[in-house]
């Protein structure tokens, strides 16, 4: 317009959602290393020896994997995103670390994973749970995983009875594994950053693995997790979980009654796949504490609800609270339960 003046648009700023040409994506969980201290500082927490074979999930551009590969003997690379596939193999072609990479492209979740000794790996925070219990449950054993976890979900893998964050994904972690927080990272330290900070967690499976029957474990902190700050006794009284474990109880006995004096423990194996009770959903190891409702009324079971009760006041667990059990201290109320026959899957 005359007489009007010209407005200069500001150059934009680059992207930092870009590295080599390569845009990440938020919604994949695609937030790469950027900061070389940080990967220095993983590598050397991660205590890794020069034969092993390390196992990385969501390499990304290979950041890490550069300073895995001089660590180690051999990197198994896992990765969904077909050009981070491609940027990877173009990275480290025609280098002297070429021939100890190996790449798989897929889904971590659905892929059969080979032998390992070590994990590290900067990984996708919404496969966080069943990545976790993918591996503690790995058929071959391994020496630990150093993980990097947003950074609520990792103080939930680390807390202890009395802790806040203290939760059913806590006790199931802790019983299978170690569990140590070795690192807190801001969000800046990604490209692209994150909308909340990071920890780095190291997982060491426990040797011999515990003895537990996994459904009932699961289907037990399912219960006692319902609302983990009310008394045991509150929530064992709910006609829910009464009507549950009643069910379980009859399921039991007519097991035990068709094979006409076999014992409790093999009779429990062959009814535990049967998923009775409460349902399990995919991801049976998710941290989803207080997602059921807890019953508005109280009351029914007659005679099996009271054989229930006994159970927790016999151990002195009535006025006791989830969220400040030891994890020995539910293994003791499940092995109560299970010698009164009440069973949990």
């Amino acid at each position: 317009m005359a007489g009007g003046k010209i407005r200069k648009e500001k150059p934009k700023a680059p992207s930092n959602n870009y590295q080599g040409g390569i845009s990440f994506h938020k919604s994949k969980g695609q937030h790469i290393l950027k900061n070389p201290l940080l990967v220095d500082s993983i590598v050397q927490k991660a205590g890794i020896k020069s034969t092993d074979v390390i196992l990385e999930i969501g390499p990304g551009t290979g950041n890490l994997t550069k300073k895995l590969l001089e660590a180690g003997k051999e990197v198994i690379a896992v990765e969904l995103d077909s050009r981070m596939v491609l940027e990877l193999q173009r990275r480290f072609q025609g280098t002297p670390l070429s021939n100890r990479l190996k790449v798989i492209q897929g889904d971590v979740l659905k892929t059969e994973l080979p032998r390992f000794d070590i994990c590290v790996a900067n990984i996708p925070y919404q496969i966080s749970s069943p990545l976790t219990f993918k591996l503690l449950f790995h058929p071959t054993s391994f020496r630990c995983a150093v993980i990097m976890y947003q950074r609520e979900f990792a103080m939930r893998l680390v807390a202890q009875p009395g802790d806040n964050l203290y939760c059913r994904l806590s006790v199931n972690t802790q019983l299978y594994a170690r569990v140590s927080h070795l690192l807190k990272v801001g969000k800046n330290n990604f490209r692209p950053p994150p909308k909340v900070d990071s920890s780095v967690v190291r997982i060491e499976p426990r040797k011999p693995q515990p003895q537990v029957n996994k459904k009932e474990w699961d289907g037990f902190l399912r219960v006692c997790f319902i609302r983990k700050n009310k008394t045991l006794g509150a929530i064992f009284r709910q006609k829910s979980v009464v009507s549950m474990l009643e069910k379980n109880f009859k399921t039991l006995q007519a097991v035990l009654a068709s094979l006409n004096g076999a014992t409790v423990e093999a009779a429990t194996m062959d009814v535990g796949d049967q998923s009775m009770g409460m349902e399990d959903d995919d991801n049976e190891m998710e941290d989803d504490d207080e997602d059921m409702e807890m019953d508005e009324g109280q009351g029914g079971g007659g005679e099996f609800k009271e054989k229930v009760m006994n159970v927790l006041k016999e151990g002195g667990f009535e006025e006791k609270r989830s969220s400040k059990l030891s994890q020995q201290e539910f293994l003791y109320l499940l092995s109560l339960f299970n010698k009164s026959g009440i069973h949990f899957s």
